[in-house]
């Protein structure tokens, strides 16, 4: 009996040994990771493979797991160690290492795809299901789900200590660069800056009667007279009157220098004045009929008649016309040089618009380079851009209301606009890249229009009756119109920037120190 036992307990011990040193073994293995794991239980893919065979199969147990688990035929149980419950993992259908790929078949496929679509769907919810989405959300979650914020704070944001200062204040202190702190727009006064009377002004569309001199002196036709106000001194001179009382002025213009006016009368005659002398010079006569419209080019004086005709005058010579340009059939109401003296342009009652070349001198026909018919109506504003000097601006009579930009070297129209009114002048501002255009029935205002865009910068009214005529001071800043009204408003539209107009005024004295150190 006492063999047996010790026997018995040398059997028990040798098993624990052994038991022991198999743990080991094992464990040794596990820890290696260079050899297969004995005993291991099988992938879940040769699981699946084995339960959708014929037969049932043993499952092994896993390490660490429990072993009285109830298995399905299409998913697996997975428990984390310490914590209850399971999470389902769906199986692989085929053979693929132990990477997790869902299964498709337990997915709802045609709810996602309704979603995706939904969400292409460029068709918008009416207002009565937003409104129903809404309050589902609200009742659901106690807040909308269109305005919720991912972060959201609670209470008030606490203050900083007394003395503390944080270092970006001066990273995100800072103000901003010149070039975004730029206005978009400037500001452009509503009112005029003065306002003048203008009695018996010819409320004449065909008619050019004021102009603005380079020396600020702004000449007025009223009737037969002609009228200059000093812009500096405030002082009115009465400079002519025709002595017929059936003789009006129809046309003045003023020589670049500032010191001779062109006169144009009803009596188809072409009147010169010096203004420091106040006297007149001498009178051209050779159109037939009315004067409307002047231009200076250099000492050539160019004039339209109601005939049709433009005439060149040299005025340094007695024999004053040097060549007619015959290109309309109605009447010239029209006429403007292009500031480099390359071409004329000249628009009439007929609709058209005339390009000519400069002539030097010499009689004979003279033939346009570019003729331009869209206009529907009679063409009076013609204007030349002063940064590109082949950019010609017209504008049409009350049958047309269109305002065109012309390429005179290609003939192309660059741009139209419907200015829904009669369009009686134009002017390009030197200050900045647009120009102003005075009008007719029925606002009778004056619009500014942003150049190449074409977009309104601002309308100013005021006139009662349709504006006749514009011109422009000689620093830019400054047009004065005048309208059937009786009056002359001065409107302070093109008022430079005060940092650009020093950098122009130190650019001009400098220009100026140097031609009086040529002189010396």
């Amino acid at each position: 009996m006492l063999r047996r036992r010790r026997s018995g307990r040398a059997a028990a011990a040798r098993r624990r040994t052994m038991a022991q040193f198999l743990f080991e073994a094992d464990l040794h293995g596990l820890l290696k990771l260079d050899t297969p794991i004995p005993n291991a239980p099988p992938a879940r893919w040769q699981r699946k493979a084995k339960e959708s065979g014929p037969g049932p199969s043993p499952v092994g147990v896993s390490p660490m797991k429990p072993a009285n688990r109830s298995h399905s035929s299409s998913k697996t149980p997975s428990k984390t160690p310490g914590k209850s419950g399971s999470k389902i993992q769906s199986t692989p259908t085929k053979a693929g290492g132990d990477r997790y790929i869902p299964n498709r078949s337990t997915m709802q496929m045609e709810m996602a795809n309704f979603l995706l679509t939904k969400e292409n769907d460029p068709a918008e919810d009416s207002p009565t299901k937003k409104e129903q989405q809404k309050a589902w959300a609200v009742n659901l979650n106690g807040f909308d789900v269109e305005e919720a914020k991912i972060l959201r704070l609670s209470g008030k944001p606490q203050n900083a200590p007394e003395g503390y200062q944080n270092n970006l204040k001066v990273l995100y202190s800072q103000k901003m660069t010149p070039g975004s702190s730029r206005k978009n727009s400037r500001y452009i006064p509503s009112m005029p800056d003065r306002i003048l009377d203008a009695p018996e002004i010819r409320n004449d569309y065909y008619l050019n009667l004021i102009d603005w001199s380079s020396q600020n002196f702004l000449a007025v036709a009223l009737d037969n007279s002609v009228y200059l106000w000093n812009h500096t001194t405030g002082e009115i001179i009465q400079l002519l009157q025709m002595e017929h009382p059936d003789v009006y002025i129809s046309s003045v213009s003023w020589i670049k220098e500032g010191n001779y006016l062109a006169v144009g009368t009803s009596s188809a005659e072409v009147q010169l004045w010096d203004i420091q002398q106040q006297k007149r010079l001498r009178n051209m006569t050779s159109h037939c009929a009315r004067v409307g419209t002047l231009s200076w080019n250099s000492y050539i004086l160019s004039s339209g008649a109601r005939t049709g005709h433009i005439h060149h005058h040299d005025v340094r010579v007695a024999e004053h016309h040097v060549a007619t340009l015959a290109g309309h059939t109605q009447e010239v109401c029209g006429l403007k040089w292009s500031l480099d003296g390359r071409y004329l342009a000249s628009g009439g009652n007929d609709n058209l618009v005339n390009v000519w070349p400069c002539t030097q001198g010499g009689g004979g026909d003279f033939a346009p380079v570019q003729t331009f018919t869209q206009h529907q109506g009679a063409v009076k504003a013609v204007a030349w851009c002063p940064w590109q000097m082949n950019v010609l601006a017209t504008g049409g009579g009350t049958s047309d209301r269109h305002i065109r930009i012309w390429n005179v070297c290609s003939g192309a129209c660059l741009s139209t606009v419907d200015a829904h009114s009669q369009v009686c002048s134009i002017l390009w501002s030197t200050n900045y890249k647009e120009f102003i255009s005075g009008h007719g029935f029925a606002q009778n205002q004056l619009v500014i229009w942003k150049y190449p865009t074409m977009t309104k910068v601002a309308e100013l009214q005021g006139h009662t009756a349709r504006i006749l005529n514009l011109t422009m001071s000689p620093d830019g800043t400054t047009v004065a119109s005048a309208a059937a009204d009786e009056t002359l408003r001065l409107w302070r539209c093109f008022e430079m920037d005060p940092i650009k107009k020093k950098e122009k005024e130190k650019a001009n004295s400098a220009k100026s120190s140097i031609i009086h150190q040529s002189i010396r």
